[in-house]
């Protein structure tokens, strides 16, 4: 862990969350903007909006606003930044993402990509519902919309999701 402690974005979490995002860690853009998903060619905030779990198109700054709707966020790696092939070996804190969703006890918390939910789960995942959960969490994997994974992307596993958060 690099000498400053500080999260490069913070949680966006808080008890009562139906729903938390986990990325494995924030791009270059978005640690230099200090906002999620921020890389205009990064289709998370276009894709929120277009499945209805935001009622229009969010700005990545105002990613704080989620919360309002029930929604948060979180990285694997809250210290580096970087695509996953160049962040350092033991930049994803495993034990403290658990230890974080397991506080917070959201109803769901989905993968926003696979290589998130492998550093987790510790094994070949496909899109959807997983069988595993963290206490009473259950886990979502989704395809990444980082621009650099458009030739994997796919907008029906956001669909259900989004289908599964307004159900009730």
């Amino acid at each position: 862990m690099p000498a400053d402690s500080t999260p490069i974005l913070p949680d966006m979490l808080q008890p009562g969350l139906r729903l938390v995002f986990c990325g494995t860690a924030p791009s270059r853009r978005s640690a230099s903007e200090a906002a999620y998903y921020a890389h205009p060619g990064n289709a998370f905030w276009r894709a929120l909006h277009e499945v209805g779990i935001t009622p229009r198109r969010f700005a990545p700054t105002e990613f704080p606003d989620l919360l309002t709707l029930g929604v948060g966020l979180t990285d694997l790696a809250k210290h580096h930044s970087g695509n996953d092939n160049e962040l350092p070996r033991d930049a994803f804190d495993i034990e403290a993402f658990e230890t974080r969703i397991r506080q917070h006890a959201p109803g769901a918390v989905a993968f926003t990509s696979k290589n998130a939910a492998r550093a987790w789960l510790r094994h070949p995942v496909d899109y959807g519902w997983q069988e595993e959960r963290i206490g009473d969490t259950r886990l979502f994997v989704l395809p990444s919309p980082s621009g650099q994974a458009r030739a994997a992307w796919r907008i029906e596993p956001w669909q259900m999701l989004s289908d599964w958060l307004h159900a009730d």
